[in-house]
């Protein structure tokens, strides 16, 4: 006798749907990537909040881009992936008997999220030579402007500034999608584009600054659907290999199949 129905994990996405998520990840890449070596989106957008005749950027210390969002906001983005973190954590070395497997697996996935989505972002960031809009000479300051995949000039050091380092501390909420899989694909996708739009209010808050150009915001977001897409199947996977490993003495049994 086969016990099939023992083996089954809770999966959060099926196949049709990761193979969707796949396409637009993607489609969405080419676009910023032509938004980026093929447009002048970029530049247009922070000379329009540069101020050219006093040389600054107006918002780069108001209080709301400033200390409301990159100091009192990111404290509380910061205090919930934290949350989020510790409760995963806990959870793996001191399983409550009371949780089930799809909601174990949902923790997992925005705790490990939080924890990923900046690390990957901040670590993509070290690795880049794009300077920040502040650090131009075209305002004020003494670097050139380098599109994505530009080759750096002689005798000029990496700017490190691509991807957007601060979106990351509320990207991480579009794991909290899984709060609503696999049963709810709509609302999860709404709560997803609420989570990828706090994300891009950050972002554009530092654009605001002269901090970050627009498709550095746009590279953050896509890095964290990426990785939390990756998180989900990582851990669907693991949970569905460890299941059917513990489960492997019973399945196909010869005195059962015998009788």
């Amino acid at each position: 006798m086969r016990h099939t129905d023992l083996t089954q994990a809770p999966a959060l996405l099926g196949a049709r749907q990761v193979a969707r998520l796949c396409a637009w990840l993607a489609l969405t890449a080419l676009v910023i990537l032509w938004i980026g070596r093929c447009t002048d989106i970029d530049l247009m957008l922070v000379d329009a909040v540069y101020d050219t005749a006093n040389h600054v950027f107006p918002w780069r210390h108001a209080w709301l881009t400033d200390t409301f969002s990159h100091v009192i906001l990111k404290g509380l983005l910061t205090l919930a992936a934290a949350y989020f973190m510790l409760a995963a954590a806990f959870d793996a070395f001191r399983p409550r008997a009371a949780r089930d497997a799809a909601s174990r697996l949902r923790l997992r996935v925005v705790g490990l999220s939080a924890l990923l989505v900046p690390l990957a972002i901040s670590a993509l960031k070290q690795t880049s030579d794009a300077y920040c809009p502040w650090d131009l000479a075209r305002y004020g300051g003494h670097a050139p402007y380098l599109r994505l995949f530009d080759a750096l000039p002689p005798g000029v050091l990496p700017g490190h500034c691509l991807p957007a380092g601060h979106a990351s501390s509320a990207l991480w909420l579009v794991a909290l999608c899984v709060y609503w899989l696999p049963g709810r694909p709509g609302a999860a996708g709404k709560a997803a584009l609420c989570a990828l739009a706090a994300g891009g209010i950050v972002g554009w808050m530092q654009q605001l600054r002269g901090a970050h150009f627009l498709t550095h915001t746009l590279w953050s977001v896509w890095i964290a659907c990426a990785v939390v897409l990756l998180v989900v199947l990582a851990l669907q996977w693991q949970l569905g290999y460890r299941r059917q490993e513990a489960l492997a003495p019973f399945i196909d049994d010869p005195v059962d199949e015998a009788a």
